[in-house]
């Protein structure tokens, strides 16, 4: 017998339970169903940055360039596994065109906006959490090991000021000051006033429990199988656990959005983006502030007890493998910037994909083709800080009411 429910939700990863939990919050029966476990995907070992710094969507000018360039090294930040894929060769012909000054301008708008707001009820959530999941806004510290990168991020920092986002450029004996265990070719680095950081899976975990406690409904192990349609609305939601009939339906399933779309006949651009952490015990004196190993594309955010290091993006289709030469090439990265990070002890190598889109923003929408459809996806690396006001805005499009953000230029339509 199918499962009546008010709103379903596909996805329980940072931006499926911040829907379900600001859904909850207006009074509705929210039920989700992911076809594992609550936060079990990308939102479980991330880098937890809730970078209020970074609006700067991943196409740009010059990003391209360095693709092609970095697509024929299996170490390099970006990698492209070479394969016959028409979505990959759409989706690559995309990116080509966002990678412009335009493109980019805007893009850097809406983020803004986005950020902005999430980092607002970032902060709100946490201060009913206390200490849950080690949140913490002292900022953070891009270093450079090379001039040029420095001129670079100094360029990319002035153009983040008509933002209201606060830098600080530091030389050599300044980073020293914030960051002893800097290596000696350290040139300089920049402070971001405003970022935050926490440790994802616990807080993805702990506001799943506040749902929980609102009335939301958890079901793991549940796949999406099919869909039943009358007219322009999805009617029944067809699982290997049995057929849901909601009144809403929102989509939150990360790099799985396109297969399940593909369902409904709708052609999501989205390309899975694997990225790796590693994390490892703190060592002593312990940081306080995430690090940007900047020219390595590297990061690494201390979480209470441990220090996690993560970085790079592979495109290699919905592939878990893990690739050796990758995670080396993070450990050596480490290596280049910071003293003393080899005595760390390991205590897991993870995986993740992040559904990235070919213009580097979301989808966050009601659908064109389906009108009790919401659509939450494509957040690439920024699901975590993204997550609150996604949630939000879900719930308010649920509503029917004015988001609280202008979401123009953020619907599935945009690719069409």
């Amino acid at each position: 017998m199918a499962k009546h429910v008010d709103v379903l939700v596909i996805g329980s990863g940072s931006i499926g339970v911040c829907s379900a939990y600001f859904l909850a919050q207006q009074g509705r029966q929210v039920t989700v169903i992911d076809q594992g476990q609550i936060g079990g995907a990308c939102s479980y070992a991330n880098a937890g940055l809730l970078a209020r710094s970074h609006i700067t969507p991943l196409p740009a000018p010059g990003v391209l360039l360095k693709g092609i360039k970095w697509m024929f090294n299996p170490e390099s930040p970006l990698y492209i596994k070479p394969r016959l894929n028409l979505a990959l060769v759409s989706w690559v012909a995309r990116f080509a065109l966002a990678c412009r000054t335009p493109p980019m301008r805007k893009g850097m708008s809406l983020l803004n906006d986005l950020i902005q707001a999430s980092m607002a009820l970032h902060g709100e959530l946490a201060s009913l959490a206390g200490s849950e999941f080690c949140f913490n806004q002292k900022g953070s510290l891009a270093i450079y090991k090379s001039s040029k990168g420095f001129e670079a991020g100094l360029k990319e920092a002035a153009m983040l000021g008509p933002y209201g986002i606060k830098t600080n450029a530091l030389d050599r004996a300044e980073v020293l000051k914030v960051l002893p265990r800097v290596q000696k070719q350290i040139v300089g680095g920049i402070f971001m006033n405003d970022d935050a950081h926490l440790n994802p899976a616990q807080f993805v975990n702990w506001l799943a429990s506040r749902a929980l406690s609102m009335g939301v409904t958890f079901s793991t192990s549940t796949e999406v199988l099919s869909f039943k349609q009358s007219g322009k609305t999805i009617s029944t939601v067809q699982t290997n656990r049995g057929e849901f009939v909601a009144d809403q339906v929102v989509l939150a399933a990360g790099s799985w959005s396109p297969g399940i779309m593909g369902k409904l006949g709708v052609t999501l651009p989205i390309q899975p983006a694997k990225g790796y952490s590693i994390t490892v015990k703190t060592p002593e004196p312990a940081l306080s502030i995430p690090i940007w190993l900047t020219e390595s594309k590297v990061t690494v955010t201390p979480m209470g007890g441990i220090l996690r290091f993560a970085g790079t993006l592979e495109l290699a289709g919905l592939n878990f493998s893990i690739n050796q030469r990758r995670v080396d090439a993070i450990r050596r990265a480490v290596r280049e910037y910071l003293v003393g990070m080899d005595e760390c002890e390991t205590l897991e190598v993870w995986r993740g994909l992040r559904p990235l889109t070919p213009d580097g923003l979301p989808i966050i929408a009601t659908s064109k083709m389906w009108s009790n459809l919401i659509i939450a996806t494509g957040h690439g690396m920024q699901g975590i800080s993204l997550g609150p006001i996604t949630g939000k805005l879900v719930a308010q499009l649920a509503a029917k009411e004015t988001p609280s953000v202008n979401l123009t230029g953020l619907g599935e339509e945009r690719f069409r």
